[in-house]
């Protein structure tokens, strides 16, 4: 697969063949994680998988019992190499992504790091000593909103939207292709990308295709970065990952009170959930969002429990049509 590949040239040699010979055919990969010392795990189908030495090494499923010298172990130097490979040897020109925690890559991977924190006062400066690699791999699921999209809009305007999904179950892909969907129907749309998983950006250029009236902010807080986007790029639709922060919630209310309309994802399991939430309780009170998206299955972005009006009435779910209906 395209993306795995993209994964893979990070490596240094030995295990770039390594990887290539195991094959990812059949997987759905959705990270790599480098520890010292540890062996090398790959997350895919909703298990762990390693490399096991069987006549050349073979992908098979983590066993509780097993002998170090028959798994693929990740030493010191391919941890070290694998960072001076992605980085092109100047890790040092990186030392604001590291202070955040991660590194995008080329195809809009995010490699996750940890180490020693070096701290200026109490905050931290950047990492050191890096033993702990979590290569996330990235996917646009062009289309997995297609279903949903029509629940979202009312005699044609776009509702202001809140996305409830526990980690896992695909809401920022979700939330990527309903911002391509929206943007290519008319609407402009301004993003903050905090975290640099919507867009994935690298080197400031989007690897993800977010539309063609999308403005995006890499890298900013939401709360400074909604503000930033209203006084300079006019936007119709404000797009979020990930809300929860007092400042951010502020942030979108007063984006609301300036005529935009809201796309934005939460951590939860229902929309009880969120009534229990400090703040976010009150903006479902005062009906700040009129659509929530409530997220199912695990691993299957666009896959919907249940979509509820501002009211907190149900407007389609499992108990009114079948599993994977509700086009509408």
């Amino acid at each position: 697969m395209e993306e795995m590949e993209q994964v893979i040239r990070i490596f240094p040699q030995k295990l770039r063949e390594i990887l290539r010979t195991a094959g990812t055919e059949g997987f759905r990969a959705e990270e790599l994680r480098l520890r010292i010392s540890q062996p090398l795990m790959m997350r895919a189908e909703g298990r762990d998988w390693w490399l096991k030495m069987e006549k050349g090494y073979v992908w098979r499923p983590v066993e509780e019992t097993w002998e170090r010298k028959q798994i693929y172990c990740v030493g010191e130097g391919e941890i070290r190499d694998t960072l001076e490979y992605m980085s092109r040897y100047s890790l040092y020109a990186f030392d604001e992504e590291l202070r955040q925690g991660f590194l995008t890559i080329p195809g809009g991977h995010r490699v996750g790091v940890a180490g020693q924190a070096v701290l200026e006062g109490s905050r931290v400066k950047t990492l050191r000593n890096i033993s702990f690699l979590n290569i996330r791999v990235a996917r646009e699921i062009p289309g997995c909103g297609d279903q949903l999209l029509p629940w979202l809009y009312q005699e044609r305007n776009f509702c202001s939207t809140l996305i409830i999904s526990a980690p896992g179950r695909g809401k920022t892909t979700l939330l990527r292709d309903l911002i391509r969907q929206i943007s290519d129907r008319g609407l402009k749309v301004g993003a903050v990308d905090e975290r640099s998983e919507i867009g994935a950006c690298c080197q400031g250029k989007p690897q993800n295709n977010l539309g063609l009236r999308t403005d995006l902010l890499d890298g900013c807080p939401k709360a400074e970065g909604i503000m930033m986007l209203i006084r300079s790029m006019s936007p119709q639709v404000i797009a979020v990952d990930e809300i929860g922060g007092k400042e951010d919630l502020e942030a979108l209310r007063y984006g609301k009170n300036c005529g935009c309309s809201l796309l934005a994802t939460v951590h939860g399991n229902s929309l009880e959930d969120i009534r229990k939430k400090p703040v976010l309780g009150e903006f479902v009170e005062e009906k700040v969002f009129s659509r929530y998206l409530v997220l199912g299955s695990r691993g299957k972005p666009g896959r919907a429990e249940g979509i509820f009006d501002g009211e907190g009435n149900l407007l389609w779910g499992k108990n009114q049509l079948g599993e994977g209906e509700g086009e509408k």
